[in-house]
């Protein structure tokens, strides 16, 4: 059985744009992933006049957590889950951005 191959696509976020490694076949979802995430940053921006793309893509990772969160609960976001499991999973996924982010910070 042969690796996939992994390929580099560009993204535009917030008027940025970025390279992105992704294994072949996976391109259309990572584009698709990056569109949802440049319109939910770009509302950010514009409705709530937030400062920051830093501040501006917590909120947005923040909002799409709780989407994930109510998909999986009939009852809500949250049910089942204390605060302090919701910020664990934040954290976990702040971590995850930031590896996934340092490399690229690199090609600029």
């Amino acid at each position: 059985m042969s690796a996939a191959k992994t390929i580099q696509i560009d993204v535009s976020i917030m008027g940025q744009s970025y390279k992105l490694a992704c294994k072949e076949g996976e391109d259309r979802a990572l584009q698709e992933a990056a569109s949802y995430l440049n319109e939910k940053m770009c509302g950010i921006r514009d409705n709530a006049k937030v400062k920051g793309n830093d501040r501006i893509a917590v909120m947005a990772a923040l909002g799409i957590a709780i989407d994930l969160l109510s998909t999986k609960s009939h009852d809500g976001p949250f049910s089942g889950m204390n605060l302090g499991e919701v910020k664990q999973k934040i954290s976990a996924m702040h971590e995850v951005i930031d590896q996934a982010l340092t490399p690229q910070e690199n090609l600029f």
